[in-house]
């Protein structure tokens, strides 16, 4: 039986294009770059809150004048000078106006020439008690070392070679040699000095503790003092002498070590002078302002001379008559 052949069925869909349809995704590039330049704006803002006055005096000085670094006629407002002579005056720069270096910085000149000093008194003090015969077995009793306030000296006790008898405020021999010959290498310094006695943890053997470690470690600063003048150490050089008794040891952990009696010498920076200085005038002038006031509130003293006689009047005043002897009337 013969079959017709069926024709496959074809569906053509055609899409109907209609003016102003919807749109397609350019409003969100355009959004985003919105949101991105607000991020930037507010975190901008941000920032500048939370900067110093002084940091945001030397962005503006840094904008200011760009050109500046690479033509100028001198050092630039941001502390740098130019590489090419010449330009213009600066329209921008007030008369009086100096460099904002920063005297607090921690390489500022003052404290580079501080350092080196005291590292090249360091290394002198090291070689002249390395050149001295006498000093050669007590090498290890002088600690040498730089600190915040500067040159550290200090001369420790040992077991066997103590530089004061116990409870004793005298320099032994050995002692002595090691005091002179400090203080003449010291005395070449502009410097001025520390000196501070120490001792260990252990109680004063006094019964009556009328002297105790306090007296002792400041007697044995002066002691020490004595000698570094013996050597050639100009006295004025100094500037305070402390007796501390225990109050700063050397080893924490063991109050009754032999190296906690020392004597300690700084050579100090001239930011440590200057502190300890100020302190001074400022006790100095409380002194002096209570001195004042014992004065004021004292009693008066005493006239000198006796006050002057008041006049006398002629209703105050007495007559100076005799009375008149009485005589008999003989008839």
């Amino acid at each position: 039986m013969a079959t017709k052949e069926e024709k496959p069925l074809i569906v053509v869909k055609r899409i109907k294009k209609v003016a102003g349809g919807a749109h397609g995704g350019a409003w969100k590039i355009a959004y985003a770059d919105f949101v991105t330049a607000m991020m930037a704006f507010f975190l901008l803002m941000w920032l500048l809150a939370s900067v110093s006055k002084e940091d945001l005096k030397g962005i503006s000085e840094y904008f200011k004048m760009p050109i500046e670094k690479i033509v100028s006629t001198g050092p630039s407002t941001t502390g740098s000078s130019g590489i090419f002579v010449g330009g213009g005056k600066d329209l921008t720069r007030k008369d009086g106006e100096v460099s904002k270096a920063d005297d607090n910085s921690d390489k500022s000149p003052q404290k580079m020439l501080d350092e080196e000093g005291l590292k090249q008194l360091k290394t002198k003090v090291e070689s002249v008690i390395q050149d001295n015969p006498q000093l050669q077995s007590l090498k290890k009793q002088i600690l040498i070392d730089i600190t915040d306030d500067g040159l550290r000296i200090q001369i420790v006790d040992n077991l066997k070679r103590p530089m004061f008898a116990l409870s004793d405020d005298e320099l032994q021999p050995y002692a002595r040699e090691i005091m002179k010959t400090i203080g003449k290498s010291l005395n070449g310094v502009e410097n001025k000095l520390t000196l501070s006695g120490h001792t260990d943890a252990l109680p004063f053997p006094n019964k009556e503790k009328s002297y105790s470690n306090w007296e002792l470690s400041a007697d044995r600063a002066n002691a020490a003092r004595r000698e570094l003048v013996n050597g050639g150490m100009d006295e004025t050089k100094l500037l305070q002498v402390i007796g501390l008794s225990s109050a700063v040891l050397y080893d924490k952990t063991d109050p009754l070590n032999p190296i906690n009696r020392r004597i300690s010498i700084i050579v100090m920076n001239k930011k440590a002078q200057e502190r300890i200085e100020k302190n001074m005038s400022i006790e100095a002038g409380n002194a002096e302002g209570v001195q004042k006031g014992i004065q004021a509130s004292g009693p008066k003293s005493a006239p000198t001379s006796a006050p002057e006689a008041k006049p006398t009047t002629k209703v105050d005043a007495k007559p100076d008559v005799k009375p008149a002897a009485k005589t008999e009337v003989k008839p």
